[in-house]
């Protein structure tokens, strides 16, 4: 990250929310820190901010509803923090919305690393990809823009996407009409932090399908291919 970021943390722990937002200051990180997601709500607003971290287990309204409603209207990228180390309970994030997951008790450098990892993803000049100096991919009149990431449909709508949503597409729109594995997915899409979880990948293409399929249960770009991964069944073209 070239410059400062500014990041809300929701946690009703104050000892926990002091203790990441001292550390995380260290690294021009500037944390709001909320304890529940009514004031998160009024202030994403009204201000701009790069990332939300959310921890699950608030009480009253939950992460996961909260993951849910700010989705709904909201791209910007969310982490949760979450006591459940269960597969369930990360799949259920994934569902949400949510770009990753640390399970606590963590490392406060790794979380540092997710959150480094997550606004990499979305700056203009990322190249963790190769980008060839063409900025605009298209697939069945879909267009792809690489500068701003941005996904416009054939009818010429904006489709409002998560970090990881858009990282997904980008790795079909690579290499389309070939199969990729689940592992090989992963590792385009959200580096080595969050490890061999193949479930997730899957959560993630099925959100994505959601936003580009006429009929995700039935898909005509991303197919399974049983075993072995997916195919992005299109041409994609470069401009």
């Amino acid at each position: 990250m070239s410059q400062s970021s500014t990041i809300i943390l929701v946690e009703d722990d104050i000892e926990i929310g002091e203790l990441i937002s001292k550390y995380l200051s260290k690294y021009e990180i500037n944390v709001t820190v909320l304890r529940d997601g009514l004031t998160l709500d009024k202030l994403i607003e009204t201000q701009t901010y790069d990332l939300i971290i959310l921890d699950v287990n608030l009480p009253g309204e939950d992460g996961l509803s909260i993951c849910r409603r700010i989705r709904s209207k909201h791209a910007i990228p969310i982490i949760f923090l979450t006591a459940r180390s269960e597969d369930i309970d990360k799949i259920l994030g994934l569902e949400m919305g949510a770009d990753d997951y640390l399970v606590k008790p963590f490392n406060p450098r790794e979380l540092l690393a997710r959150i480094r990892a997550v606004l990499r993803r979305l700056e203009p000049n990322h190249s963790e990809f190769n980008l060839n100096n063409q900025q605009i991919l298209t697939f069945s009149d879909w267009t792809v823009n690489l500068l701003t990431r941005e996904v416009t449909s054939p009818e010429g709508i904006k489709i409002s996407m998560t970090g990881g949503e858009f990282d997904l597409l980008y790795a079909f729109c690579e290499s389309p009409n070939r199969i990729i594995s689940r592992d090989q997915l992963i590792t385009m899409t959200h580096g080595n932090l969050t490890g061999p979880y193949e479930r997730s990948i899957d959560v993630l293409i099925s959100r994505l399908r959601q936003k580009i399929e006429k009929d995700p249960k039935n898909p005509v770009f991303i197919k399974t291919v049983r075993a072995e991964g997916y195919i992005f069944s299109t041409q994609v073209s470069r401009k």
